[in-house]
């Protein structure tokens, strides 16, 4: 995926699942075949585009609010530059832009640029909390450095989808199941939640 799409497509995933935030992206770029047609087009017509993935408004607002930033700065919308930028200035690009957070800008690094980002969503924090490797008031964004700390920069990638699938599957917000998870011996928390 080019990174602008892997940037909206990550805007699009937020506070909703990845089938709809796919949908969402599917319809955005059917209805839209370039990114001048997005900022061009009107907040209404936009919302109804990605209304799948939730939080149209503020979603339309967002991607319109970045894509504005991003061609006032380049002149264009082709983030190939930030190829040839270090991960720390990469980081800071990315999240100086409106909207975009230390989660948004890992999963564009990770996925997009395939730099040694550690994107920190829900499930990767809920497990990485309970398996004490950060407090329980460690805030998601909060725990993107340190578990940049944590793991080594070749298995941050691997590491971040096996959490994901833990959460999903094992580690879940309500009722985890214990009882099947193969790390349990490993967690803290385990049965207590």
């Amino acid at each position: 995926m080019e990174i602008l799409d892997e940037l909206i497509f990550t805007v699009l995933t937020q506070h909703t699942s990845d089938l709809n935030a796919e949908k969402a992206f599917k319809k955005l770029k059917s209805v839209y075949p370039n990114w001048t047609d997005v900022v061009e087009t009107g907040n209404k017509e936009l919302e109804a585009t990605i209304k799948h993935g939730g939080l149209a408004n503020q979603k339309a607002l967002r991607i319109k609010s970045i894509l504005f930033e991003i061609h006032a700065r380049l002149s264009n919308f082709n983030l190939d530059i930030l190829k040839d930028m270090g991960i720390e200035d990469v980081r800071e690009w990315l999240i100086s832009l409106p909207g975009v957070g230390p989660k948004t800008a890992a999963v564009v690094m990770s996925f997009a640029l395939d730099l040694p980002a550690f994107p920190v969503d829900t499930h990767v924090h809920r497990v990485s909390r309970r398996l004490g490797f950060i407090t329980s008031k460690t805030t998601a964004d909060n725990a993107h450095p340190i578990m940049e700390k944590l793991i080594a920069p070749t298995d941050r990638f691997k590491f971040h989808i096996l959490l994901i699938n833990h959460g999903r599957r094992t580690c879940k917000a309500r009722n985890p199941l214990c009882d099947k998870c193969p790390i349990v011996t490993n967690c803290p928390s385990a049965y207590q939640e």
